[in-house]
C-alpha cells in the first residue's frame, strides 16, 4: 500500500496509529551512503517530531571528531513508511531524517543536506533538478559453508532473458510491492547482459526524492534477497569474467515556474536548449573531477575500463551508448533528457547527485560551449583515429581522488567538510588495497620468479 503524502506531526502520529506502529526506525546516511538508524518506542515519536533525537556522531564515517560529536535528527514527514517484512507485534515505520548541530544549523557532514543545498542553487536560477535511476545488481548464491566467495550468479540467465527459476521471478514481485509500499514507482525491471545480474529503474522524480529512493531500494533488496538465500550485491564489478554493475542516472532541469522542461529545444538538431549543452559542457568539464565521488571504490575501476559498455572518454552523442552522455530518443520534448552512464550503484546518490549538479551549472553559469558530438562507436574512433581529443576518465581510484583534489567546483559543491573527510577515507582505502598480494599476482609471478 502507498503511503499519503504526510505534511504535519499530527497527520504522522495518526498514521502510526492506523498501521499499529510500535517502533520508529530514523535514517539517515554516512559520506559513504551506508545507512544508519536510531530506533525508537512508539512512546517517543511525538518527541521526536516535535524536538528531534539526539545522537554521538563520532563514530559516524565522516560525520565528526569526538569533541564535536552531538547532534540530532529531524524526520522528514514526507518519508514516512511502513516495513512491509515486519510482523505486527514488531510493526516498525522508517522516517529519512535531516541531521542538525545543538545550535540548530544544518550538519555539514550531512550528505542529504549537501544535495538539498546544491539543489537550492539551482532553485535561485529558477530551476529543479530531476533524476531517474537505472540500478543494476546481482543476485548471488551462497556456497556450501556459506561464504559467497568464489562468486556464484543466481542464474544463467542472459539479457532480457525470463528468469530460469521461481526465485528471481518471484523477487521481483516481492520488490515491487515492497517499493510500491515506500511510495516508490518502478517503470521496469529485467535481466540484465551477465549471469545473475538484474535491473530496476524508478519513476522520475526531484534529485532529492530519487536519491532517498536509492538508498531505500539498498536496502529493500538486500533483505528480501536474504529472506530468499541470496546475497544481493551493488559491488560494481564482483568477478572478472562478469559484466559490471552501473547506475546511469537519466538527468533534466525543468522550470519553476511552469514546470516545462528546461533541456527542450524540438528546433535543435539533438532536440537540445542552450542550457541543457551547456550542462553537457560543465557535467564534461568536470568529468575527472567528479568521478571518485560517481564511482567510489578500487573496483569501480575495473569496472571503467575500454572495450565495454562503460563508458571511459569523456565525449557526448545522441545513438552512442559508448558515451560518457547520451541522449535518449524520446517522444515528446517533455521527457527531454541526459543519461550520464559512468556512476555505478555503490556510489552515495546525495553527493553523486550534488556533484552532478553543480557541474552542471557551472556549465550554465560559464555558458560554456559543448563539444560536437560523437555519433560513432567511440572506442572504434579512438583506435582508428590517432590524435582524438577526446579526453578519458581516470583509471583508478588514486587517479580519480587527485583529480578529485584539483575541482575546486565539485570540492566546493560537497563542503570542505565531506570533501576533506572523502578524499582521507578514499586514499586510506586506496593504501589498504596497494599493500594486498592478490592471486593474480600469485599465479602470474610466483611460478616465474
Amino acid at each position: 500500500m502507498t503511503t499519503p503524502s504526510i505534511q504535519t506531526s499530527d497527520e504522522l502520529l495518526a498514521l502510526a496509529e492506523e498501521h499499529k506502529i510500535k517502533f520508529i526506525d530514523l535514517q539517515f546516511t554516512d559520506i559513504n551512503g551506508s545507512v544508519k538508524i536510531v530506533t525508537i518506542p512508539k512512546s517517543e515519536f511525538a518527541a521526536a517530531l516535535n524536538h528531534g533525537i539526539w545522537f554521538d556522531g563520532s563514530s559516524i564515517e565522516g560525520f565528526a571528531r569526538i569533541a564535536e560529536s552531538d547532534m540530532y535528527l529531524v524526520p522528514d514527514p514526507k518519508t514516512f513508511a511502513v516495513l512491509p517484512w515486519l510482523s505486527a507485534e514488531e510493526a516498525t515505520a522508517r522516517l529519512i531524517c535531516n541531521v542538525f548541530t545543538p545550535d540548530g544549523n544544518p550538519f555539514l557532514g550531512d550528505p542529504r543536506a549537501v544535495l538539498a543545498s546544491v539543489m537550492n542553487e539551482a532553485e535561485k536560477m529558477g530551476l529543479t533538478y530531476n533524476t531517474g535511476p537505472e540500478l543494476e545488481f546481482f543476485l548471488l548464491k551462497h556456497n556450501a559453508d556459506g561464504s559467497l566467495i568464489p562468486v556464484r550468479p543466481q542464474d544463467s540467465a542472459g539479457y532480457f532473458d525470463q528468469p530460469t527459476d521461481l526465485v528471481a521471478s518471484g523477487l521481483w514481485r516481492q520488490m515491487t510491492d515492497a517499493l510500491t509500499s515506500f511510495s516508490i514507482e518502478t517503470e521496469a525491471m529485467h535481466h540484465e547482459v551477465a549471469t545473475g545480474q538484474h535491473e530496476i529503474d524508478f519513476r522520475y522524480s526531484n534529485a532529492l526524492k530519487t536519491a532517498d529512493n536509492i538508498v531505500s531500494f539498498r536496502v529493500i533488496l538486500k533483505i528480501l534477497a536474504q529472506q530468499q538465500g541470496l546475497y544481493a550485491t551493488f559491488m560494481p564489478k564482483p568477478a572478472r569474467q562478469l559484466s559490471g554493475s552501473g547506475m546511469h542516472i537519466h538527468q533534466s532541469l525543468s522550470y519553476k515556474a511552469n514546470s516545462s522542461n528546461a533541456f527542450s529545444d524540438p528546433g535543435d538538431s539533438h532536440g537540445l536548449s542552450k542550457i541543457a549543452k551547456h550542462f553537457i559542457a560543465g557535467q564534461l568539464a568536470h568529468a575527472r573531477g567528479m568521478c571518485a565521488v560517481l564511482a567510489p571504490l578500487v573496483n569501480s575501476y575495473k569496472r571503467l575500463v575500454k572495450g565495454y559498455e562503460a563508458p571511459v572518454s569523456i565525449g557526448w552523442g545522441r545513438v552512442n551508448r559508448s558515451a560518457l552522455i547520451r541522449i535518449p530518443r524520446v517522444h515528446s520534448s517533455a521527457s527531454t533528457r541526459l543519461e550520464l552512464r559512468c556512476p555505478d550503484p555503490s556510489c552515495n546518490p546525495y553527493l553523486a547527485f550534488a556533484a552532478m549538479l553543480a557541474a552542471g551549472l557551472d556549465g550554465i553559469r560559464r555558458e560554456l560551449p559543448v563539444p560536437d558530438a560523437t555519433e560513432e562507436n567511440i572506442y572504434i574512433e579512438l583506435n582508428e583515429k590517432k590524435g582524438s581529443v577526446l579526453s578519458v576518465l581516470p583509471g583508478s581510484l588514486a587517479e580519480a581522488i587527485l583529480e578529485l583534489e584539483k575541482d575546486t567546483v565539485i570540492r566546493t559543491a560537497l563542503g570542505a567538510h565531506i570533501s576533506e573527510r572523502f578524499i582521507s577515507a578514499k586514499r586510506q582505502e586506496w593504501d589498504d588495497y596497494r599493500l594486498e598480494v592478490t592471486p593474480w599476482e600469485l599465479n602470474t609471478y610466483l611460478p616465474i620468479y
